[in-house]
């Protein structure tokens, strides 16, 4: 076994040898790429040189020389000032920084330490400093650029040369020590290679191209600078397009070397890490689409999202067999023990994820105000229901569709306040299939026959009054959206020494999460809100909330998972016998008007 041990490890050192080998050879290549964007600028000047000298020696005379020294030195003056330019915006552009939110190691003393060992025992420098990102990754960033300054935390003991580590805040929560630093070693062994002058140097000058590329797209710039800074970027594009794929294959052998570094720390333990990263990253996926979003839209945003993520994936691990082992992990000790104030970071955490997948304001305010998970139904559900309904019925009530009980002559009752808001009102307007259900009556059928010849057009066939409904809902969300208000580029500098100081770079990146919708699904999502909301003012229902569905209607303790269905049948089809069936078995009452926002 000690032979295998010892093969094992020498194969290990050999190929994180190669891989550092490769690594440093294709530095050299990136910067050679630079040397001959500065030789191309030299070259001009040279030949100048070269005329100018030939006229004092006899051997370069006449007037054809002396026309030439003049356009050439003409020429290398002009591309050494734009040599001069280029270089300088490389120089002194920002490169993009991740947002993050700082930790200083005050706040995360033990975290710090976990990760000093772990350089200690991998024989690497130790990061300059740690950061959380609201994703389900880890990776070194490198902040030594001159344009960032030095953003360190103050007091930290380590070089600042080093890059900055950056933790997926989810992992946190989910893992436990054990398994954090299982899946931070290989990371943390890429400090190795980092602080190899020709690689550092190589990333330096790619990051300055790629930053200067970007350059004219600055807020702020006059027409005139941005046109010198667009001509800049196609020089940096040139350049940046010599050195891609060495700087490609420079990252791949610097994560090789890494890996291999990092075989012989806590190799067991990484498997099931690795496990568990997968497992994270679809909860995480799931709270944010299906949970968070919701919230988002309505100007609340949930302040404990990496504290869900336990909820959601122990729900997961509930349902899903395959999961049922990742429970009994629950008992050993957490990630976020090692953070003083795990709550606190988890509030930084989450309202910078608002702003990155959503676009959300950098500071709580009136119209952006946190959430609880525990006020969460009321406030962000039950809203959001009453929303959706109000705005259907605003659209019927624009399409002329009448209320529930008016006939197609008495277009007075419309107006009648009395009447109010009803699930009648929609489920007659969708029926197509005529009120044959036990539970129609003949109100509904009056109605679903006014429906129907509204959408009659004269030269055709009748719409279906869903699709005319879905494309009004369509329109009206349309016109919602533009009249939201854009998200300001906000300046988020790392303040040093502040426990969960936010840094970034000027205009944060917004990822949508939800994919765009089809008329259909809109309408879908608003009548299931006005069966929601009727269900919960006449059945006696409440909303509730699913850690990996988001907002659900509860009976009791029974969550009604069959309405989704009902519903689609009634929208897709024209079909209300199955909702009716429902809503006779659970008491709702549609006659009875509901409250809307």
């Amino acid at each position: 076994m000690s032979g295998i041990g010892n093969g094992s490890g020498r194969g290990a050192a050999a190929a994180e040898e190669r891989g550092a080998r490769a690594a440093r050879l294709r530095a050299l290549a990136v910067l050679r790429v630079r040397s001959w964007g500065t030789a191309v600028a030299l070259l001009p000047a040279a030949v100048a040189v070269v005329l100018i000298a030939g006229g004092p020696t006899g051997h370069l005379t006449g007037s054809g020389w002396d026309a030439a020294r003049w356009a050439v030195t003409v020429v290398a003056v002009l591309v050494l000032l734009v040599a001069g330019a280029v270089a300088l915006v490389i120089a002194r552009a920002r490169p993009a920084v991740t947002p993050t939110v700082e930790l200083a190691e005050p706040a995360a003393p033990d975290l710090y330490r976990m990760v000093q060992d772990l350089a200690d025992r991998l024989g690497v420098p130790a990061p300059s400093a740690i950061a959380l990102t609201p994703d389900c990754d880890s990776w070194l960033e490198d902040r030594t650029h001159p344009a960032h300054g030095n953003g360190r935390t103050a007091g930290l003991r380590r070089s600042t040369d080093a890059p900055v580590l950056v933790i997926g805040s989810p992992f946190l929560w989910w893992m436990r020590v054990g398994e954090l630093r299982a899946v931070l070693a290989p990371v943390v062994a890429g400090t190795g290679p980092s602080a190899q002058p020709d690689i550092a140097a190589a990333r330096r000058f790619v990051q300055g191209l790629d930053a200067a590329v970007a350059a004219h797209r600055r807020p702020g710039l006059d027409p005139v600078r941005r046109l010198g800074a667009r001509g800049v970027g196609a020089v940096a594009r040139v350049l940046l397009r010599s050195c891609r794929g060495h700087a490609a294959e420079m990252e791949r052998g610097v994560a090789v070397a890494a890996s291999e570094r990092a075989q012989a720390v806590d190799y067991g333990v990484r498997i099931v890490a690795q496990e568990q990263v997968g497992l994270a990253y679809a909860g995480w996926d799931r709270l944010l689409t299906r949970v968070a979003l919701p919230a988002w839209r309505m100007g609340r945003w949930p302040s404990r999202l990496d504290a869900g993520v336990v909820s959601a994936l122990t729900e997961l691990s509930r349902r899903d067999r395959l999961a049922e082992g990742f429970t009994s992990r629950l008992g050993e000790r957490p990630a976020c023990d090692l953070l003083e104030e795990p709550g606190a970071v988890d509030e930084a955490a989450s309202l910078l994820a608002a702003r990155l997948f959503h676009g959300g304001p950098a500071e709580p305010g009136p119209d952006w105000a946190p959430v609880h998970w525990q006020q969460y139904p009321e406030e962000v559900v039950d809203r959001k229901w009453r929303t959706d309904a109000a705005r259907l019925h605003g659209v019927l009530d624009r399409l002329g569709v009448l209320p529930a009980g008016a006939s197609g002559t008495d277009r007075t009752v419309r107006d009648d306040a009395a009447d109010g808001p009803t699930l009648a009102r929609v489920l007659a307007h969708l029926s197509t299939t005529g009120a044959t259900g036990a539970g129609a009556t003949g109100a509904e059928s009056g109605v679903g026959a006014a429906g129907a010849a509204s959408a009659r057009d004269a030269d055709g066939p009748a719409e279906p009054p869903a699709d005319a409904l879905a494309a009004a809902l369509t329109a009206e969300v349309a016109r919602e959206e533009a009249r939201r208000p854009e998200p300001a580029p906000v300046s988020l500098p790392g303040a040093p020494g502040h426990a969960h100081a936010v840094s970034g770079s000027d205009a944060l990146p917004l990822f949508p999460l939800q994919p765009p919708r089809t008329g259909r699904d809109l309408l879908a999502d608003h009548v299931t809100a006005m069966v929601c909301c009727a269900a919960v003012d006449t059945a006696g229902a409440r909303p509730g909330l699913d850690w990996l569905d988001g907002p659900a209607l509860f009976l009791g303790e029974e969550r009604q998972t069959e309405l989704t269905s009902c519903v689609l049948t009634l929208v897709e089809d024209g079909d209300p016998d199955p909702l009716r069936v429902w809503l006779a078995r659970t008491g709702v009452r549609p006659e009875k008007p509901v409250r809307l926002v």
